[in-house]
Formats: structure tokens, sequence, C-alpha cells
């Protein structure tokens, strides 16, 4: 189990991840951070390319899921600001 997490961990570090959106297009984009925010993993991604349903500045955040090995959409929008806020605080705690 521990390796299999390893293995996906390995795939999230590379330089460009490609998801198939509702259309069946895939949309690049640049990892920018796991993290994990009261014990749920979270990926924080930036578009690779520009893209209809993206800004190119706007940081898509998905659930990690791992035991389905998907990257799950958060539709609470509370959420998604507490797990930004989080990744800001800790980024900027890196930093120091």
């Amino acid at each position: 189990m521990a390796e299999r997490e390893n293995e996906m961990m390995e795939e999230l570090e590379e330089e460009i991840i490609e998801l198939v959106d509702e259309n069946g297009d895939v949309v690049k984009f640049k990892l920018i951070d796991v993290v994990e925010y009261k014990g749920v993993k979270y990926v924080l991604l930036l578009a690779a390319e520009e893209n209809a349903d993206v800004a190119e500045d706007e940081i898509a955040i998905f659930i990690l899921n791992e035991k389905q090995e998907t990257l799950d959409i958060i539709e609470d929008d509370a959420l998604l600001e507490e797990v930004y806020e989080y990744y800001c605080n800790t980024a900027s705690e890196d930093d120091n």
C-alpha cells in the first residue's frame, strides 16, 4: 500500500499533469503542491496552457483520492478558501 502511495506521489511530482474534463478534452496543469489539511490530501494545480474553464493565474484545488487514484472536485467554496489559505500560510512559513 505504501509503495503504491509513493508511486502516485512521484507521478504527481512531475512537471505537467493532464486531466480530462467533462467534455473529454485533455487539460494540462502544472503541479504547485500537495498539502494535507485536516487529514485530507489536496492537490493544487495551475493551468499550463490557455483553458476556457480555468484562468491562467487561477489555482485549481482537488481532493487527492488515493484509493481510486483520482482527483476529486471540491464543491464547497468555503473549503476551497480554507485549503488555499492553509497552503498560503504553510508556503510562507517554508520561505522563512
